[in-house]
């Protein structure tokens, strides 16, 4: 169980930081012109570089907490806050109307639900 918990950490932090470092460094217009990049039409630009800077957070907090024994319940916290992030994705691209990324987004959140409740649950850092 512990080794599907990295399994999972790692692949969700990959995802952040591919997500992060494209919405933090690619231009909005660029990022709009993107399948499924629409959404950026809507909203600022400091708002989609906020998004790319929690994504890129998000997938530090993933993996380093438990690999620096630095307070690893911070893993644990920010796969909740994964999981309120796609929530919100997944009602943005529902309202776009693209039911591929809301599969895509419930797929993410699943995995980090998984990571809360293992963390939190039955393979704590703490126990």
């Amino acid at each position: 169980m512990n080794l599907a918990l990295w399994i999972a950490a790692g692949l969700l932090a990959a995802v952040a930081l591919t997500g992060g470092v494209s919405k933090t460094f690619v231009p909005k217009e660029k990022l709009a012109a993107a399948h499924g990049g629409g959404w950026t039409e809507d909203v600022g630009g400091g708002f989609v570089k906020t998004l790319g800077v929690l994504e890129l957070l998000a997938a530090l907090g993933l993996v380093l907490p438990a690999a620096l024994d630095i307070a690893p319940v911070l893993v644990s916290v920010t796969a909740v806050c994964w999981i309120l992030l796609m929530v919100g994705a997944m009602i943005t691209h529902g309202r776009l109307g693209e039911s591929k990324f809301v599969a895509l987004n419930l797929i993410y959140l699943a995995l980090a639900a998984f990571i809360a409740w293992g963390r939190f649950g039955p393979e704590s850092f703490t126990g």
